[in-house]
C-alpha cells in the first residue's frame, strides 16, 4: 500500500510541474504546445489509473512517471542553458519561430517523447519494477491506445482550414510521412533491444544514442518552417 501512495503521489508530482509549465508558458510557445498536449494524456492515464482501468495499476504508474521524467529532465536542461537530449533539441531551438505552426509543434513533441523517451522509460520502469519489457506490454499497449486517440483529436484542432483546402496545404504533406502508430511500434522493439542490451552497456548507450540521434533528425522535418497555405490559418494553440 505505501509503495502505491508513493507511485501516485509521483504521478501527482509530474502533473503539477506541467500545471506549473502550462500557465507560465507563453500560449503560442512550441513547448507550450507541447505540454498542452502531453498534460491530457497524463490526466487520461492518471483517470484511468484511479478507475481501474489498468491491468496492473502500480506498473502503469510506474511507467507514466518514468516516461514524463524523461521530458521534463529535457525543459530542466534547456532552462538551464544545457543541451537536451538531441530528439529534443529541435523543439527547443524552433519554439517560438514564427513559420513553424502548432501542430508541428505538438507532434515534434510527440515524435520526441514517443521516438525516443518511450522506449527508455520502459527500461527504466524495469528495473524499477524488477520485471522483464513483456511484463509492462499491456501497459504499454494502454497507454499507446491514449496518445493514439489524442494524436486524432491533436491534429483535429490544430490542422489548419476547411478540409478541401488542406490537400494544398504543405503542412498536410508534412506530416502525412509521419505516424504515431509507426513510432510506438518502434519505441516497443527499441525498448526490448535495450533490455537485451542491457549486460553490454557500451553497446546499449551507444544505440540510445543513435536513436536519439535519428529521432532528433525526424523532428527537425517536422518542424520545417512552411508558407500560409490558402487556408490562411495556423489553427489554434491549444487542444
Amino acid at each position: 500500500m505505501a509503495h502505491c501512495e508513493q507511485v501516485t503521489t509521483a504521478v501527482d508530482g509530474v502533473l503539477s510541474r506541467m500545471r506549473a509549465l502550462d500557465a507560465a508558458l507563453p500560449a503560442g510557445d512550441g513547448v507550450a504546445v507541447f505540454n498542452r498536449v502531453y498534460l491530457a494524456v497524463t490526466e487520461a492515464v492518471d483517470r484511468r489509473i484511479d478507475t481501474g482501468g489498468f491491468p496492473d495499476p502500480r506498473a502503469a504508474a510506474t511507467l507514466d512517471v518514468r516516461f514524463a521524467e524523461r521530458y521534463l529532465a529535457a525543459v530542466d536542461a534547456a532552462a538551464g542553458e544545457r543541451r537536451p537530449p538531441a530528439c529534443w533539441r529541435p523543439l527547443f531551438q524552433l519554439r517560438r519561430h514564427p513559420g513553424v505552426r502548432p501542430l508541428q509543434f505538438a507532434l515534434a513533441g510527440v515524435n520526441a517523447h514517443i521516438g525516443h523517451d518511450l522506449a527508455l522509460a520502459v527500461v527504466d520502469a524495469c528495473r524499477t519494477l524488477g520485471c522483464e519489457p513483456a511484463d509492462l506490454e499491456d501497459e504499454f499497449d494502454e497507454v499507446g491506445d491514449l496518445l493514439v486517440a489524442l494524436e486524432e483529436r491533436v491534429r483535429e484542432d490544430l490542422m489548419p482550414g476547411p478540409d478541401l483546402l488542406q490537400i494544398a496545404d504543405p503542412l498536410t504533406h508534412l506530416l502525412g510521412a509521419w505516424s504515431l502508430e509507426r513510432a510506438r511500434d518502434a519505441a516497443w522493439t527499441a525498448a526490448r533491444a535495450l533490455w537485451a542490451l542491457r549486460g553490454l552497456p557500451g553497446i546499449a548507450q551507444e544505440f540510445a544514442e543513435r536513436l536519439d540521434t535519428a529521432v532528433g533528425f525526424a523532428g527537425r522535418m517536422l518542424l520545417t518552417p512552411l508558407p500560409r497555405s490558402a487556408a490562411g490559418v495556423h489553427g489554434r494553440a491549444g487542444v
